[in-house]
């Protein structure tokens, strides 16, 4: 049987046996927080479990790096939204150590693009579009770094609500420590 069969093998058990009330809550956080954090494996639940978070506590938005790559992507869409629309009063961006994005270097990318089928002439049409697909593609030296510099572009955005607090934290993957990059009350 396949993935996707067993999924919804096990979802048909889970919504027969009713066991989705045990997360039901409703669409604004309860503890009024949007979190941005890496898609990582390995963070998928001890992101929330090691700050204390439960289902419904917050808005998560998951992505390579907990980067935001552009002003008017979907992250920071996502963010604008919970803050606008779903009462979020407060932005975490959570990276991580040993982070798969931090190390990633765009030609390697291009490779396996290229062997899984992608014309190599994509990639000039991109560069002639405007799009720098090295750099699109290009990882981060620091996670640290990385994270003031995704702070200041959610606490900087012309969009944002000018006082709320935007924090940056950076967690261990290996036992969940979490570790103040910017503490966003001080700056907001």
């Amino acid at each position: 049987m396949s993935l996707l069969h067993n999924l919804l093998e096990f979802n048909q058990q889970f919504v027969e046996n009713k066991e989705y009330e045990n997360y039901k809550t409703t669409k604004s956080p309860d503890k009024k927080m949007v979190l941005v954090s890496c898609m990582d494996t390995r963070l998928t639940e001890l992101s929330t479990k090691a700050l204390g978070l439960k289902n419904g506590d917050i808005k998560h938005i998951q992505n390579a790096g907990a980067m935001i790559s552009h002003p008017y992507g979907s992250t920071m869409r996502s963010i604008l939204v919970a803050v606008y629309m779903l009462g979020a009063d407060e932005v975490v961006l959570m990276g991580h150590h040993d982070c798969g994005f931090g190390a990633l270097q765009p030609e390697p990318v291009m490779a396996e693009m290229e062997k899984r089928g992608v014309n190599p002439n994509v990639f000039e049409t991109l560069k002639h579009s405007g799009i720098d697909i090295k750099e699109w593609l290009k990882g981060f030296d620091s996670v640290e770094e990385s994270i003031t510099e995704n702070v200041a572009k959610v606490r900087n955005h012309p969009l944002m609500v000018p006082d709320i607090p935007v924090h940056g934290l950076v967690i261990s993957p290996d036992d969940g420590k979490v570790d103040l990059v910017i503490d966003g009350y001080e700056n907001s």
